[in-house]
């Protein structure tokens, strides 16, 4: 038996009609095999070419990674794009100068934002209204409640996580009696949301070069303190990953893509 709440309420109510407006193409898109291609293409590159990437290309490779799926589309993320040679020459001593920063045509930093939540909260409700506006569709109440009172709740540990013991101990005692959100209660525990969802975009973000005929490598070998004094960030922005880009360059895939027997990672129950 399913036990009333945010998300329960929400099945239902939306007329079938206004869902055909919200997502008018890609109901019936279908193509597993070009699909196939793509994800086996992507390669992690550690050496580029150095020709230039092309705004529009680069540009639409990072609105696609905003298309992502993300936690409450609360899009608690940012990215840099960086092009000056300067700077990229400069984020590469901070990445322990590997070569896939080095030589890189283009540096995507990828971060983590822990103190979006209640301005995106507030930013989805503006956006309820405009649609409704637009479109004559109204917003579920249950929609508009969960971004007012529940999400703001969950997603905040309040500054310098002061409701985190408070936010523990409720959850806690009232996961006793019914499902609760266990995390996040501490701001670890925000990073790791936001991570979440920034990873996310990245994966976009790589495939979407990969399509345009560019490479990508995921770096997480960085020294963050570095990095941030060199983009002048705060403590709220946490940097999920340094995404080198261009075109490969020959040796710039250093062997065959090795994975382990699939059956060590995949379980059916």
């Amino acid at each position: 038996m399913n036990k009333k709440n945010v998300f329960t309420e929400m099945e239902g109510t939306l007329n079938p009609d206004d869902e055909k407006k919200f997502r008018p193409n890609g109901s019936d898109y279908y193509n597993p095999e070009e699909f196939n291609k793509l994800v086996k293409a992507r390669r992690s590159v550690r050496k580029f070419d150095g020709e230039p990437i092309p705004d529009d290309v680069s540009m639409n490779c990072l609105e696609l990674g905003l298309l992502a799926p993300n936690s409450s589309n609360l899009q608690a993320y940012e990215f840099i794009r960086v092009r000056d040679k300067g700077m990229i020459e400069k984020l590469a001593e901070a990445c322990f100068s590997q070569s896939a920063a080095r030589t890189a045509s283009e540096l995507i930093v990828c971060i983590a934002r822990t103190d979006k939540c209640l301005e995106h909260c507030n930013e989805m409700l503006l956006e309820f209204k405009k649609m409704e506006k637009e479109t004559g569709i109204e917003t579920p109440k249950v929609a508009k409640l969960y971004y007012e009172k529940l999400a703001p709740f969950v997603y905040n540990v309040g500054p310098f996580s002061l409701y985190a013991p408070f936010k523990w101990l409720f959850f806690t005692i009232t996961g006793f009696f019914k499902v609760v959100p266990r995390e996040p209660v501490s701001l670890s525990d925000v990073r790791t949301w936001s991570a979440k969802s920034c990873s996310l975009a990245c994966e976009n973000i790589m495939l979407a070069y990969r399509a345009h005929g560019y490479d990508t490598c995921p770096m997480e070998g960085f020294d963050s303190v570095r990095v941030k004094k060199i983009l002048n960030l705060n403590r709220h922005q946490y940097i999920a990953m340094i995404l080198g880009a261009g075109k490969c360059a020959p040796g710039g895939i250093y062997g065959p893509q090795l994975r382990f027997n699939k059956n060590k990672f995949i379980r059916t129950i």
